[in-house]
């Protein structure tokens, strides 16, 4: 299995165009970071977590001819505002591409994408096939993903397991109950918006005590704001397993 970070940043914190600081700055491209996504590739099957608004470029950038299947971990923005963009692979299988989503986060993509559900369609539109999942696993192109709930502040949100995979975005708070569904993952990505505390997500010291908890072989961090500063100081900051992930990090698992 190959999982390829698709984007590692997020909408909160970035400063204007015109800002001077030292991420904005950076010659570094592991500090410029596109909205968080990420892709696993397994027998021959592709399955995108979220699509945010730079959807169409994350997957021109790495050059992806195929998608299966889009997992949704909730319904912000920042997570759903490429769907329109599945349209191309529409274009290149001939079929509906299957999205799978708690019903929860139906109504925001009916919403923002009215067009895809109605009664006399426009030719080209997005052609998808909505599978609605509850937090008990099921099966994404013939791989069964397990569901974890976190929570980001009060709203619900789901990460995913698959195999010794475990991806949680968003989210400042995993009951332990759900804890147990990560235990024995090899590879975890935990989102740590920035060092300092915040309301909705964890910080960097609260996903590094978090990946610690479970002893994964590695760590990673995404999600990352501007606030959390250049990825090369940062990264010395952190235990020898855990790494700051960056846009087009591809991991073998």
């Amino acid at each position: 299995m190959k999982v390829t970070f698709l984007g590692t940043g997020t909408s909160q914190g970035v400063p204007v165009i015109a800002c001077t600081c030292p991420v904005c700055r950076s010659g570094d491209s592991r500090d410029k970071r596109l909205r968080t996504s990420v892709m696993i590739e397994a027998e021959d099957k592709v399955i995108v977590i979220d699509t945010g608004p730079d959807f169409r470029q994350q997957m021109l950038r790495a050059r992806v001819s195929s998608l299966d299947a889009v997992l949704y971990t909730h319904d912000h923005k920042d997570h759903i505002a490429g769907l329109d963009d599945v349209r191309a692979f529409n274009f290149v299988h001939q079929r509906a591409i299957d999205l799978y989503l708690e019903d929860r986060v139906i109504p925001s993509i009916k919403r923002e994408f009215s067009y895809i559900f109605a009664e006399n369609k426009y030719p080209g539109i997005p052609r998808i096939t909505l599978n609605t999942i509850e937090n008990f696993p099921f099966e994404a192109s013939g791989h069964q993903v397990i569901p974890i709930r976190a929570f980001h502040y009060r709203l619900p949100v789901l990460g995913f397991r698959i195999g010794d995979f475990t991806y949680i975005t968003d989210a400042n708070y995993i009951p332990e109950e759900e804890k147990e569904k990560i235990i024995g993952s090899q590879f975890l990505v935990i989102s740590a918006l920035r060092k300092q505390k915040h309301i909705s997500h964890f910080s960097l010291p609260e996903a590094v005590r978090l990946i610690n908890e479970f002893g994964p072989r590695r760590g990673y961090i995404t999600h990352i704001s501007h606030q959390m500063g250049l990825h090369s100081e940062v990264e010395k900051e952190l235990p020898p397993n855990i790494r700051l992930a960056f846009d087009e990090l591809t991991v073998e698992i």
